[in-house]
């Protein structure tokens, strides 16, 4: 929901850093590969009961993430498959956390909320992928939009840093996940709802 006005707050924040790693020679590639199993390892910590370890591993991961394209792009090695990678990798990190926060409460219920959670997540993903990929096919997107991103993601409810948050407070307070993960399932519902309701007024 707010991610389009946290971009330049991203990009000046984290512009110094990724100066430097780009003069360093960093590879972006390298740091989705480390944003992501960091992320990974968020959920193997957060599964063995290690929370703020997990919460530190995720927090890591979403700074790697943030850094890579800054890098890529400061480099003048940004590409399509860099974008999609990046992509790839964030899917796999937002599956993992929930699964081992599931894992490690053992409930059925934990499992329950784990499972709609990323149900959610499944639809959500076609539901921002197509649009996406129709507004480069119809010319409307990152180019004609001046963004730096590989491709421009439809705005909803629950976006990058909403997610961030949620999952910051179910790996700070592994007890309220069940609780949390049923919420962050229906917001993204609710996102999935909203930008439905976008295509059929703009896509007759």
């Amino acid at each position: 929901m707010i991610d389009h006005r946290l971009r330049a707050v991203k990009d000046r924040v984290l512009g110094p850093m990724a100066r430097r790693l780009a003069a360093m020679r960093v590879g972006a590639g390298w740091l989705t590969a480390a944003g992501m199993a960091a992320s990974v390892a968020s959920g193997v910590l957060a599964w063995r009961g290690l929370s703020w370890w997990a919460l530190a591993a995720f927090g890591l991961g979403r700074l790697l993430d943030g850094l890579d394209g800054a890098v890529a792009r400061r480099a003048a090695t940004a590409s399509d498959l860099g974008g999609y990678l990046d992509q790839l990798a964030d899917t796999v990190g937002y599956a993992a956390v929930p699964i081992g926060l599931a894992a490690g409460g053992g409930s059925a219920g934990a499992w329950a909320a784990c499972a709609i959670l990323l149900a959610t997540f499944f639809v959500n993903i076609v539901s921002w992928a197509y649009l996406a990929a129709l507004a480069e096919k119809r010319g409307a997107g990152a180019a004609a939009q001046g963004v730096s991103t590989s491709i421009v993601m439809p705005t909803g409810l629950v976006e990058g840093a909403e997610t961030i948050v949620l999952y910051g407070l179910m790996l700070a307070v592994p007890g309220w996940f069940v609780g949390w993960a049923w919420a962050m399932a229906v917001l993204v519902a609710f996102t999935v709802v909203h930008r439905v309701a976008w295509a059929v007024r703009h896509l007759r």
